[in-house]
């Protein structure tokens, strides 16, 4: 446990699967900000921890870090038997990804392991992670889910066949359950993150060094409106996402920078 508060927070708990450097941890920091006991999960424990720490510390939140293999449903199961001994879960975000080389990959190379460890990740994952919440969120006739996808959500790439098929996956999941569970009072979203996610530029400033050689670089990635996407702003939508009037609540959302794309 790395905790800054003596209690659960009654809001319940905030799990978001799949919390690396960037958007992951983004997200966990705003949603603790924001006073909920947050779980974060992903494979790396050791880095997972530090994390929470941080997190703990900045937000005086209470911060849980909990090991996941999101391509296996046993492992999937154990953590949330953590993350729910915590208390409800209010909110899920699944953020995870299985890592791929950003080579094209010929589709007769392509290995049928990988192209299933893909599968597997992107949207099995979400499905199991989804059940272990949603019968806590129905009975209590509330809650929030939101999916992180990508470019390959929408569009089939030559030589990310194992990734787009993944992502296709996980959008027709996400879609499926937000007309299922929306009646039920279970507001589920797909985030389409069009474009690369940057360190955040909260950091990025941070870190410039006046007449450092990296500097003009550094300052370049962390203006707004370049090709980098900063993860703290993409956790503002996702907060927004999560408190949206019910009337008119959002089932897919696509963002993008507004500078120049490469694809």
């Amino acid at each position: 446990m790395r905790s800054m508060a003596s209690s659960p927070s009654p809001k319940g708990i905030a799990a978001i699967v799949g919390v690396g450097p960037k958007l992951g941890r983004s997200i966990a920091r705003k949603f603790a900000h924001e006073g909920y006991t947050v779980a974060i999960l992903s494979r790396d424990l050791g880095k997972l921890s530090r994390f929470a720490d941080e997190i703990a510390r900045d937000e005086k939140a209470q911060v849980f870090a909990i090991r996941i293999d999101c391509s296996e449903s046993r492992s999937i199961r154990e953590a949330f038997e953590g993350v729910l001994s915590l208390g409800f879960v209010e909110v899920l975000v699944y953020n995870a990804y299985h890592p791929m080389s950003w080579t094209p990959t010929s589709f007769s190379d392509m290995k049928v392991d990988h192209f299933e460890k893909s599968l597997a990740v992107s949207s099995v994952g979400a499905f199991h992670c989804a059940q272990q919440v949603l019968a806590g969120m129905v009975d209590r006739g509330r809650g929030t889910i939101l999916f992180t996808g990508c470019s390959a959500s929408l569009n089939g790439i030559a030589g990310y066949s194992d990734l787009c098929c993944g992502k296709f996956a996980l959008r027709a999941l996400s879609q499926s359950l937000a007309r299922e569970l929306q009646p039920l009072g279970v507001h589920v979203a797909h985030v389409i993150i069009d474009g690369t996610v940057g360190v955040p530029r909260s950091i990025v400033q941070s870190n410039l060094q006046p007449r450092s050689s990296t500097s003009s670089s550094v300052e370049q990635s962390s203006r707004g409106g370049d090709v980098f996407m900063d993860p703290d702003t993409l956790a503002q939508t996702y907060w927004q996402l999560h408190i949206q009037e019910r009337s008119t609540w959002t089932q897919e959302i696509d963002l993008r920078p507004g500078g120049p794309r490469f694809i």
